[in-house]
């Protein structure tokens, strides 16, 4: 048998050496570091004349000394180790990237294992061959708001337009298209970039992948221009000034001040930042050279490491990045321009040196070596031209609104690409390649037509001139119930309130009487649980676990009204916590986003991923009852320590068949699957022990470390406000640590979708959200048996308890005997 390209035959000795090694090194499968404590960091206060921003908090920790530290120099090269950790400790959490670095193992297990892990590098090399650097991809948020009227942004936070939305769908439709694959995504704290990111990575099915979110990938900021209309600016100050800011490398605008309304300083999202990183006014230049740690640290390492990175950012950054990738000099840099929503593919050689594309096949901009997918201008022409479209082809308006029908979330984007083309197609005619293009509004080439130094846009014409559609990326282009069924009765979430004395937050007067005042916010460490909301599985009571089943339309709908709670209750977040799953992920978005707050730091992690089913994913209660019986569908269902049967590792239900759990790297390699891949796949292939079946106790062995490991030490023990997005079975997990809940009561314990449990840190309990409703969530929502626990009374600051029985309107309200029992017993727990 051959293995690789070098006909090596791997014996069974090299397997048990590398299973001894990864034993050891993985031996503790999830010890996490606290560097926090290496080195004292400093706290700085961003101030003004009119501010105090001593109570507003980020979620991120920014320390002033940004370093440079990564393959800067011969010298930091060999000391890269030592500089990699001390990245971390000053970028801790500045975007939660420290999260991606390798775990480090105790002295004395480095120290055994030293030999093993020399060893294993050897083999790798041999088997696999040198490593070829990653693909970058650059992407300029589709057209904001304020890009609509070429109004100077900068700093400044509009959303997407409803043009822009549509470039970065078709954006993400072009990559699909061209087979590229994400890694590893950055972007800037600035909505209309982050949402961009979100729309590309739902379009590609991708939400699990991690994106980091830096201050130093901001737009330029404009200073005083902010806010101004770039037309009306130049008419009154004149072009030449105007153009000269917008276009000269080293001339500011004037500077903004403290009091003005676009100062940054203002923002939280920007509180972790020292007063000398919160600029007033900065030239290009300046712009550039905050963006330049960002590549030479983060993206440029990556790279390195064969992971495709997407940025996701603004006109001068990304013309920053392009400027040092590209080696392109001070004055040729004004004549780069980067339309908005077009991918920029950048193929390096194995020194980090940009490769040309091929002449013909890609589309290239002069100064650069990056590929354009699409020519700039042919989808917003095809937009202008989308209602006559539309009335000429049957079928178009169909295939655009097709966002609940069974296809995969790839086939549907395919399905909309193909219909975007042939409108392209046929928009195609209307272009006056003669006509003078007008100012876009954008920095680079002064808004004036790009130039290309390649002939594949000249060979695009031509193609449309006989009736064919422009490809730009040839090469690419084919041819032609719950997880747990745990729902007895129906789960209706109508929305509630619980009179529960003192375990109720009532509704803040501010929110009921709008116009009497601002609604206070919430200063102190807390942690909210949210069950995703629901999917097409859970209203069908089938068993979901692992399989990445997406929110359906009530889903959504749970979501966006539990972020609307909390925002009228004057919550805010500095940081979440959520799974892989996208279920988990997008219910996390939807709150956030209510809550005006997508900048907001997001760690996902399989840790918190929902119970792993095995054989049963996909199967109902009554296929399971019928096919194991009654007897063995309880013990799965409601047994503590027993596992359901598992999973075959060639099912695609199976965890090492999904290329998102490639990531992960905290859990002891599996020999069998090392084995077994490496020889199907012809090279070496290191497999991690991923769970084929889990039992309740399993899921809790992974979710409730983390949470005591992670969670309490980076964010609780920071004083941060924590939200929790998750699935049933891992928020159990949670609650049986905070809760005291006994291991024989936490599967009677219901958890209702989409419904905020507060747990207040300071008191030790669960409380509920008043809605203003007039309705008790204890008839409306299923908590199980085991809700006397939930909902045990909270403590006092001298740790005594409260009283906290729960009051109910019983003039109002008649209950069943049963829901009777079960509201009594939660008054009278003993």
């Amino acid at each position: 048998m051959q293995l690789g390209r070098h006909n090596f035959l791997l014996p069974a000795f090299q397997f048990a050496l590398l299973f001894i090694c990864l034993q050891l090194q993985n031996s503790y499968a999830f010890t996490i570091p606290r560097t926090a404590t290496l080195i004292q960091k400093r706290s700085v206060v961003v101030t003004s004349t009119n501010l105090n921003l001593q109570d507003l908090k980020s979620g991120y920790d920014t320390d002033d000394g940004y370093e440079r530290f990564l393959y800067s120099s011969k010298r930091k090269l060999r000391n890269k180790k030592r500089d990699r950790q001390l990245l971390r400790i000053i970028e801790e959490d500045e975007d939660g990237y420290n999260v991606m670095f390798k775990r480090e193992s105790p002295l004395w297990q480095k120290f055994l294992t030293k030999p093993f892990r020399i060893g294993y590098r050897g083999l790798k090399s041999i088997t696999s061959g040198k490593r070829e650097p990653g693909t970058l991809i650059l992407v300029r948020h589709g057209e904001s708001e304020w890009n609509v009227n070429k109004t100077f942004t900068g700093w400044a936070d509009p959303d997407l337009s409803e043009q822009g939305v549509r470039e970065t769908e078709y954006a993400a439709r072009l990559l699909l298209e061209g087979g590229y694959d994400i890694d590893v995504v950055f972007t800037s704290r600035l909505q209309r970039a982050i949402r961009s990111v979100w729309i590309i990575l739902g379009e590609m099915n991708q939400f699990y992948i991690p994106v980091y979110k830096s201050w130093r990938l901001n737009e330029r900021m404009y200073g005083a221009l902010t806010g101004l209309c770039k037309k009306e600016t130049a008419e009154q100050l004149g072009v030449e000034l105007v153009q000269s800011w917008r276009g000269s490398l080293r001339s500011r605008p004037p500077a903004i001040t403290s009091q003005d309304t676009y100062w940054p300083g203002r923002d939280r999202r920007y509180s972790d930042l020292s007063a000398e990183q919160i600029p007033f006014t900065e030239s290009l230049l300046d712009c550039m050279e905050r963006a330049a740690p960002t590549w030479e640290d983060k993206i440029k390492w990556e790279l390195r490491m064969g992971r495709n990175v997407m940025v996701v950012a603004h006109g001068n950054t990304l013309r920053g990045l392009v400027k040092i990738i590209d080696n392109i000099g001070d004055e040729e840099i004004n004549d780069v321009g980067l339309p908005t929503g077009i991918p920029i593919v950048y193929k390096f050689d194995s020194n980090l040196k940009p490769i040309k594309p091929d002449e013909g096949k890609f589309l290239t901009q002069k100064h650069m070596k990056g590929a354009f997918l699409e020519k700039p201008g042919t989808l917003k022409e095809a937009i202008k031209r989308e209602k006559e479209w539309l009335e000429n082809v049957p079928g178009y308006s169909k295939t655009m609104s097709r966002s609940k029908t069974a296809m995969s979330p790839v086939e549907r984007a395919l399905s909309k690409l193909k219909a975007e083309k042939e409108l392209g197609k046929w928009a195609g005619q209307f272009i006056d390649e003669n006509a003078t293009e007008e100012d876009d509004g954008s920095d680079g080439n002064s808004g004036k037509p790009i130039f290309y130094e390649d002939e594949a846009w000249e060979k695009g014409l031509k193609d449309l001139e006989e009736g064919d559609q422009f490809d730009a990326d040839g090469t690419f282009h084919p041819d032609g119930s719950p997880e747990r069924d745990d729902l007895d009765e129906e789960n209706v979430n109508i929305p509630g309130m619980i009179t529960n004395v003192p375990c109720l937050q009532s509704m803040p007067s501010q929110s009921l009487l709008p116009g009497i005042g601002d609604v206070p916010i919430r200063r102190d460490a807390v942690v909210v649980l949210i069950r995703h909301g629901k999917t097409e599985h859970n209203k069908l009571k089938l068993f979901t676990g692992w399989f990445d089943a997406p929110l359906a339309s009530e889903g959504r709908e749970e979501a966006i009204q539990a972020g609307k709670l909390l925002k009228a209750h004057g919550f805010e977040f500095d940081v979440v916590y959520t799974s892989w799953l996208s279920r988990a992920i997008e219910t996390a978005w939807l709150v956030i986003d209510e809550m005006d707050a997508i900048w907001l730091p997001i760690i996902k992690t399989w840790r918190l991923n929902e119970r792993m089913y095995g054989a049963l994913t996909g199967k109902s209660k009554s296929m399971v009852s019928q096919k194991y019986g009654e007897k063995q569908f309880k013990a799965w269902r409601r047994g503590y320590t027993v596992r359901p049967p598992k999973v075959s590792s060639f099912s695609v239900d199976y965890p090492g068949n999904d290329p998102r759990y490639k990531l992960i790297n905290d859990i002891r390699i599996s020999v069998s699957e090392t084995i077994m891949r490496s020889f199907d796949s012809g090279k070496l292939s290191i497999e991690r022990k991923l769970p084929k079946s889990e039992s309740l106790k399993d899921c809790m062995d992974r979710t409730i470390p983390y949470y005591e490991q992670q969670i309490v030490p980076d964010a609780l023990e920071k004083g941060k406000r924590v939200l929790i997005s998750s699935s049933e079975n891992a928020i159990r997990g949670l609650l049986m640590v905070l809760c005291e809940i006994p291991e024989e009561k936490i599967s009677d314990l219901e958890i209702p979708n989409g419904l905020p449990l507060i747990y207040d840190v300071k008191s030790k309990c669960i409380r509920l959200l008043d809605d203003g409703t007039g309705r008790d969530p204890l008839d409306v929502y299923d908590f199980g048996s085991a809700a006397n626990y939930l909902f045990r009374p909270c403590k006092n600051e001298e740790g005594e308890d409260e009283e906290c029985d729960i009051t109910l309107m019983q003039d109002m309200y008649a209950f069943h005997e049963k829901d009777q029992e079960m509201l009594d017993s939660i008054r009278n727990p003993e």
